[in-house]
């Protein structure tokens, strides 16, 4: 734990200075906590992308223990306004698996879906190796055939990872090089599936009804997968994030949210927006560019390294 604390606290550096560090500078100049000082954080969590609602959440629960405990010191309010922050995240962290958890089924079919430039070709080489390294024999299916340049990023990421891919021509059929794809892990004994698809706006209703064909697909071959859908978010894309994730749900079910580029946003907030608006935990997180600089979001390292100096 103190390992994973330390190491997320270097990669947050930027992102907790900024959100937290913002409304500490404004809480010292004051002499007590007035209704200027809570409109003044309300602007910092707003600019953050903590959401309309989530700040009003965090500043109504803050008020209500303010004025519970009598508390107008600045110092001590700051104190109680990371606490109430904390546990609107650590209150959220239902007993989720852990994402790299022995998979339940073999093979293990997770899906990846997003807009283009959130790096979700990354995440994938990321999650590939990630499972190679616990030793399972892990699959990519190579299912953005839209886009030639797609096709050999990806098996870039698969060679890094040292893992095998499935890949077919640019402008093949995306569902029938992910059935071939899922077939052949089957009749050879993989563990773990990964399957990129095109990076789609998620207003294009062509592109996102593909989806809802490759999600039928997969199932004619393995009824209850795909066991995970993920839908790939850049942390610094704000508001945009909450309508993709509407949107891409409606074409396939999502199960979770990996959030990319975190250590490079101003913009932490996001974090609490994404899991109260979405009801969708947020399962990975993105902090590096490095090939292990993507770990499984889990609520109480974060809180520690995101709030505790």
């Amino acid at each position: 734990m103190l390992n994973i604390v330390k190491s997320l606290k270097e990669k947050l550096s930027k992102t907790n200075s900024n959100l937290m560090g913002k409304i500490a500078e404004t809480v010292k100049k004051k002499k007590v906590i007035d209704e200027e000082t809570l409109a003044e954080i309300e602007e910092i969590l707003l600019y953050s992308d903590t959401g309309i609602e989530m700040t009003e959440i965090i500043l109504q629960r803050f008020r209500e223990q303010l004025k519970k405990d009598k508390v107008t010191d600045p110092e001590i309010a700051q104190i109680y306004l990371t606490d109430v922050m904390r546990d609107i995240l650590l209150s959220e962290d239902e007993e989720i698996p852990d994402f790299f958890a022995e998979p339940s089924v073999k093979p293990y079919v997770i899906v990846f879906v997003g807009v283009n430039g959130t790096g979700k070709t990354t995440t994938i080489g990321k999650v590939a190796y990630k499972f190679s390294q616990m030793g399972k024999k892990v699959l990519i299916v190579a299912g953005d055939t839209f886009r030639a340049a797609a096709i050999e990023q990806i098996a870039i990421w698969a060679e890094r990872a040292g893992v095998a891919i499935v890949r077919s021509q640019p402008d093949s059929d995306p569902a029938a090089i992910i059935y071939d794809g899922v077939n052949a892990a089957m009749a050879r004994g993989y563990d773990i599936v990964l399957i990129d698809t095109a990076g789609r706006q998620h207003t294009k209703d062509n592109l996102m009804k593909e989806l809802s064909k490759i999600d039928r697909t997969i199932k004619k071959l393995i009824p209850e997968a795909p066991h995970e859908v993920i839908l790939v978010v850049d942390a610094t894309t704000g508001q945009n994030a909450i309508s993709q994730a509407h949107n891409f749900d409606k074409s396939i079910h999502l199960t979770g949210i990996a959030l990319t580029k975190y250590d490079g946003t101003s913009k932490g907030g996001i974090i609490f927006n994404l899991k109260h608006n979405l009801k969708l935990p947020v399962k990975l997180l993105g902090v590096g560019e490095g090939i292990e600089d993507l770990m499984p979001f889990k609520a109480v390292p974060f809180v520690k390294a995101f709030f505790e100096e």
